[in-house]
C-alpha cells in the first residue's frame, strides 16, 4: 500500500519528532510544520495529505485559525493537540470540524490507534492489511486473528507481538528488540514480561505456536515450519 501523508503541526521539535517517530514506524510518511503559516503553505502544495495533527498554542497563524483555513477547501481528518483540557475549546474544535481532539500530555502509541481509527474511517485505511502464513490469517484493519479460519481471541499486545513476529519471520529477534517495537520506549519494565505474553500466545495459537522459536539467551524467533 502507497505510504499516506500526515502532516505533523507542532511549534515544539521535540513533540514533533516524538509523533514523527511513532507514526514513521507504522509506515507513514510524515511532514512537519512548525507554525500555522508553513502548515497552510504545506497543504496546498501537497494535495495527497490524508490526515492533520495540529497544535492548538502556535505562533503566526494558531491552530484554530489554521483549522478554519483549511476546512474552506477540504474535509481531510484533523487531530487537535492542546495542552488546554477546557470543554469550550473542546467544542469549538468540534464546531470547526476536528475529528478529534487530544490533550497533552498524551500516549504516542494511543496517538497512533487515533490516527488509524481515523484513516479507517475515511477509508484511507483499506482492507488489504490482511497477512496470511502457515494457516494464521492477521487482520491488521479489524484486529482480528484466525487459525485455520476459526477466530482466535488475542490481547492488544498479544496481536501487536505476533504480528510482530510474522512481519519478521525468520529474524533472530532479541528481548530488547521486541520491547522496543512492541511495546515502544515508554515502557520500562523488565524484558522478561516477553516471555510471559510468548508463553501466553503459543497457548493460544495451539498447534501453531511451534512457530515461535526459543533461541536461548536471546530471544524468538517466527519461523514456519512444515
Amino acid at each position: 500500500m502507497e505510504e499516506l501523508k500526515i502532516l505533523v503541526v507542532d511549534d515544539e521539535s521535540r513533540m514533533r519528532k516524538l509523533v514523527k517517530d511513532f507514526l514513521s514506524k507504522k509506515g507513514y510518511q510524515v511532514m512537519e510544520a512548525a507554525n500555522g503559516e508553513e502548515a497552510v503553505d504545506i497543504f496546498y502544495e501537497h494535495k495527497d495529505i490524508s490526515l492533520i495533527i495540529l497544535d492548538v498554542m502556535m505562533p503566526k497563524m494558531d491552530g484554530w485559525q489554521v483549522c478554519r483555513e483549511i476546512r474552506k477547501v477540504s474535509q481531510v481528518p484533523i487531530i487537535m493537540l492542546t495542552a488546554k483540557s477546557d470543554e469550550k475549546d473542546e467544542l469549538l474544535g468540534f464546531d470547526l470540524g476536528v475529528d478529534e481532539y487530544i490533550t497533552k500530555p498524551f500516549s504516542p502509541k494511543i496517538l497512533v490507534a487515533r490516527v488509524e481509527a481515523i484513516l479507517r474511517r475515511s477509508n484511507a485505511i483499506g482492507p488489504e492489511d490482511v497477512i496470511e502464513v502457515g494457516g494464521i490469517t492477521i487482520n491488521k484493519a479489524a484486529h482480528e486473528v484466525t487459525i485455520d479460519g476459526k477466530p482466535v481471541e488475542l490481547s492488544f499486545k498479544e496481536f501487536e507481538l505476533l504480528t510482530y513476529f510474522v512481519t519478521n519471520q525468520g529474524v533472530a529477534l532479541s528481548r530488547e528488540r521486541i520491547l522496543n517495537n512492541v511495546w515502544n520506549y515508554d515502557y520500562f519494565g523488565d524484558a522478561r514480561t516477553i516471555d510471559t505474553h510468548v508463553k501466553k500466545l503459543r497457548s493460544k495459537l495451539k498447534d501453531k505456536g511451534e512457530y515461535i522459536k526459543t533461541i536461548w539467551g536471546m530471544g524468538y524467533k517466527f519461523e514456519v515450519t512444515k
